[in-house]
C-alpha cells in the first residue's frame, strides 16, 4: 500500500473513531459496568487473557482493552478518573443488547499496583469479580526493565537500574505521586510484591471476589486457566478458545548476568513464601 494510501485510511478512520465515540458518550447512562476486571500484573499476560476471554459469546470486553481508568492513566498529565463515571461507562455494552448471561470486562494491568485504586474500584462497582495473573516476579522484573529499555526510559543497566530502584522510588512514595513516570516506569522490584498489593484489595474485597492465576498456568494449561475463569465469572464453562496465541510478548532479552537471577531470587524468596500462604498455593517460583 501506497503512503498516501496509508495516510488517507489513517485520516477516515479518525473521524469515525471519533463519532463512535460521541455516540458511545452520549448513550453513557445505558451502558454497563464491568462485571469483572483484570487488575494485572503488567507483563504477565493480561494481554493474552484478555483476548482469549474475548472469544467466548457470553463476554463482552470493553471498548478498549486498558482503559486505565482507576488508575487515572498512563501520561503524567492526564487524569482519567476525573472524567468521571460517564466517560468510564462509554467503554462498555448498553445493557438492553446484552444477553441474560454475558458478562462485560476490561483489562489494566497498572491496577494491582496502584494504591489508589481497591478503594476507587469499590466505590463504584462494590459488587464487582477482579482476576488478577501474577508471574514469577523474578522474569517479570526482566521483562518490564527491557520493555522501558525498548521505549528508551531507561539509561542505567539492569542491575544498577535494580539497585537504584528504592531511591528512585522514595521521593515518589513519600508525595504519595502515583501518577509519575518514575513510580510506573522504575518500579521493577516492587511490582512483584504481590501479597502486599493483593492485601490491598483485601480492604474492600472477599477472597471470593478475587481470582488469582499464574502467568506460567496461563500458557502451559490456558484450557485450563481459562476455566478456572469462566466458572469463575459465570459463563459458559463448556466452551473452548480456538485461538492461543500468546499476545504482546516480547523477544529482545540479552544474555543476563546470573547474578541479577541471584540477587532477584533472595530479593523474592520471603516474599513469595508470603503469597503463598495468604493464597494457599505455591507458585514455584
Amino acid at each position: 500500500m501506497s503512503y498516501a494510501r496509508k495516510l488517507a485510511k489513517r485520516w477516515v478512520k479518525k473521524p469515525v473513531i471519533e463519532l463512535i465515540w460521541k455516540y458511545r458518550q452520549t448513550t453513557c447512562c445505558s451502558r454497563s459496568l464491568p462485571d469483572f476486571i483484570i487488575i494485572g500484573a503488567q507483563k504477565s499476560g493480561t494481554s493474552s487473557l484478555f483476548a482469549y476471554l474475548a472469544q467466548h459469546p457470553q463476554l463482552l470486553p470493553s471498548w478498549t482493552k486498558e482503559i486505565h481508568f482507576f488508575d487515572g492513566g498512563l501520561k503524567p498529565q492526564t487524569d482519567h478518573y476525573a472524567k468521571g463515571e460517564c466517560w468510564y461507562r462509554a467503554h462498555f455494552p448498553i445493557k438492553d443488547n446484552m444477553g441474560i448471561h454475558a458478562r462485560t470486562f476490561e483489562a489494566s494491568p497498572f491496577y494491582i499496583f496502584n494504591p489508589l485504586t481497591p478503594e476507587r474500584i469499590f466505590d463504584l462497582v462494590p459488587e464487582v469479580k477482579l482476576v488478577a495473573v501474577l508471574r514469577n516476579p523474578t522474569e517479570r522484573a526482566i521483562s518490564q526493565y527491557f520493555h522501558e529499555k525498548r521505549k528508551g526510559s531507561e539509561p542505567l543497566s539492569l542491575k544498577e537500574a535494580l539497585q537504584a530502584e528504592e531511591q528512585r522510588l522514595a521521593p515518589v512514595i513519600e508525595k504519595q505521586d502515583y501518577n509519575s513516570r518514575i513510580f510506573k516506569n522504575c518500579s521493577y522490584k516492587s511490582r512483584g510484591l504481590y501479597k502486599q498489593q493483593l492485601e490491598r484489595f483485601l480492604k474492600y474485597f472477599p477472597m471470593q471476589n478475587i481470582l488469582v492465576l499464574s502467568s506460567e498456568e496461563l500458557f502451559s494449561e490456558p484450557e485450563k486457566a481459562l476455566g478456572k475463569v469462566f466458572q469463575f465469572t459465570g459463563v459458559d464453562t463448556g466452551f473452548r478458545v480456538r485461538k492461543l496465541r500468546p499476545h504482546n510478548v516480547a523477544r529482545n532479552k540479552n544474555n543476563i548476568d546470573p547474578e541479577v537471577y541471584s540477587y532477584l531470587n533472595n530479593y523474592y524468596s520471603p516474599h513469595n513464601q508470603e503469597l503463598y500462604e495468604l493464597l494457599g498455593n505455591d507458585f514455584g517460583w
